[in-house]
């Protein structure tokens, strides 16, 4: 059997007396797509949020590549290889779009920047990726929702990240954007050296570009199939359902 690249086991999180997740069992394989959906309030950001080690469980186990570990901050998950990547990006608007992939790893040459080599490096890493922009040069400010998204994916995976979390990075995209960052996550399936949990609500986009599928419902993983073995009629009727019983 293959290890998972990042798993859970037994997870729950308690904010008082709200319980948002309740024994969470969850696992992404090494070079797979998980796709995870859920109405919101589901516990879908909680969960990433303790995979990225922003929070802690209040019980349960993280594994990264089947040793156990306890993830102290999000700079501690990122050092073991496990990345985030947000709806807001962290990435500084100012800032070139070189500089923003280099951003906390700048290249120096004593004693000024390598700004030389991070531009040729940047060039090749977006192009290797399928990302093409006319001048890695330009603030980023200036660009699209969708090459930023694609700028901040492609700034984890060459930080050495080995499972990438992506939070709704379709949120508020139009087609065009949208295809982009679909064509970016096919890409790393394809490479097959990143393991990815994707977040999101368009349940046809999900499952064009992911391998499997977890439904969380009410802080419990209710749901777990292959992309291939499941249908959009399906995932929409399991959400249509349970709404019909808390009518």
């Amino acid at each position: 059997m293959t290890t998972p690249a990042l798993e859970a086991r037994g997870i729950a999180k308690r904010f008082g007396a709200l319980t948002a997740l309740s024994e969470i069992n969850l696992h992404v394989d090494p070079g797979e797509v998980l796709g995870l959906i859920g109405d919101n309030g589901a516990g879908k950001s909680t969960l990433i949020k303790i995979l990225c080690g922003y929070h802690q469980p209040d019980s349960g186990q993280i594994l990264v590549a089947g040793q156990e570990v306890t993830f102290r901050s999000v700079d501690h998950a990122r050092s073991l290889g496990v990345d985030t990547v947000y709806q807001d990006l962290a990435l500084i608007n100012e800032l070139s779009v070189y500089h923003n992939m280099f951003l906390n790893r700048e290249l120096v040459r004593w004693p000024l920047l390598n700004n030389r080599a991070m531009k040729r490096r940047a060039e090749q890493r977006l192009r290797d990726m399928g990302v093409n922009l006319p001048d890695v040069g330009v603030e980023v400010a200036k660009l699209s929702g969708g090459q930023r998204q694609a700028i901040a994916v492609a700034r984890s995976v060459y930080s050495d990240a080995r499972v990438l979390l992506l939070d709704e990075p379709l949120a508020a995209m139009g087609a065009k954007e949208g295809a982009m960052i679909l064509d970016v996550i096919r890409d790393l399936r394809e490479r097959g050296d990143v393991s990815v949990i994707i977040i999101a609500h368009n349940y046809a986009q999900v499952l064009d570009v992911c391998d499997r599928v977890n439904l969380l419902q009410h802080g419990r993983i209710t749901f777990d199939k292959r992309a291939a073995d499941t249908s959009l009629e399906e995932l929409t009727e399991l959400v249509v359902a349970d709404y019909r019983r808390r009518r």
